[in-house]
């Protein structure tokens, strides 16, 4: 009998203050296990420094950790997240890609500050670090939160829709990885690569199709389907994309902070049945609690 249980809840998306969100690592843990996550992935942007402590505590509370991350990659000059789980956070490979993917953060951090002053709205750089765990990590949604805080903007997505998406004052366009370093750096650990949220990204169908068709062929195993940054008709949309291409598929709640409008770690819908959730070969071949 396949030992995989469909009501398994799996987590395999979110983040902590070593990227942009607002709790750290082990709290993030304690907070998926008080919510009856059995599976559970931190999976920072662009950084692995959290993998430890998160690890640590999920394994003090019986819940199986997976490692995880979020690369940001250029492709077809869009920005799209490809998520890489169940790989060897030390291989060096990996480490130094981060790095060179991590570099160039403050000084798009201040031209965002700059294009938001020009709007008559100063002093966001020094806002936005207030909400910074790691200062390599500067990112969009650290403004976002300080302009929730100064009345701006009532939330974050509205101040990403005014002025942080491509086209507004705030926003400023960053080369990341290519996609086939970052697929290269996650398989080459070890690890399952995922591309994230596929429904936020702004690309025609014949764009969806080359992105699917390379990423396939790079390596690259599965899609996530039921997340945050998905409506309920987008989860219908990307599982027959998955069934259509043979990809596994994920689910990841993509929780940042508990004021973002997004579900908590492990509220959201389980994966259609017919679909192969991406972690069933990897916890077919470990021990679940």
């Amino acid at each position: 009998m396949n030992s995989m249980k469909p009501q398994l809840n799996v987590d395999l998306h979110c983040h902590s203050t070593v990227s942009d969100g607002v709790f750290a690592p082990d709290v993030l843990a304690r907070r998926a296990h008080a919510n009856g996550v059995d599976v559970w992935a931190l999976t920072d942007h662009d950084e692995v420094g959290g993998i430890a402590l998160a690890r640590q505590t999920a394994q003090e509370l019986g819940m199986q950790f997976l490692t995880g991350v979020e690369i940001s990659v250029t492709w077809a000059n869009k920005t799209v997240h490809i998520v890489g789980i169940n790989f060897d956070e030390t291989n060096a490979d990996l480490l130094a890609g981060l790095q060179r993917t991590r570099s160039g953060r403050q000084q798009r951090a201040e031209e965002i500050a700059a294009g938001l002053a020009k709007v008559g709205i100063p002093n966001c750089y020094e806002g936005a670090l207030k909400y910074v765990g790691n200062p390599d990590l500067i990112s969009r949604s650290h403004f976002a939160r300080y302009l929730v805080e100064i009345g701006i903007r009532p939330d974050v997505s509205s101040v990403f829709k005014s002025y942080l998406a491509d086209g507004l004052p705030g926003f400023v366009p960053h080369r990341w990885a290519s996609l086939s370093d970052a697929v290269a750096w996650i398989t080459g650990a070890g690890g399952v690569a995922i591309i994230a949220h596929p429904g936020r990204y702004d690309l025609s169908p014949l764009a969806f199709d080359a992105l699917f068709t390379e990423f396939k062929s790079l390596g690259g195993t599965g899609i996530e389907v039921v997340t945050g940054s998905h409506t309920p008709d987008q989860y219908e949309e990307y599982a027959r994309v998955a069934l259509q291409y043979g990809f596994a598929a994920s689910r990841g709640s993509d929780f940042h902070a508990p004021d973002d409008h997004s579900p908590d770690l492990g509220q959201i819908p389980p994966l259609p049945k017919e679909l192969t959730p991406v972690w069933s070969e990897i916890l077919n071949s470990v021990s679940v609690p």
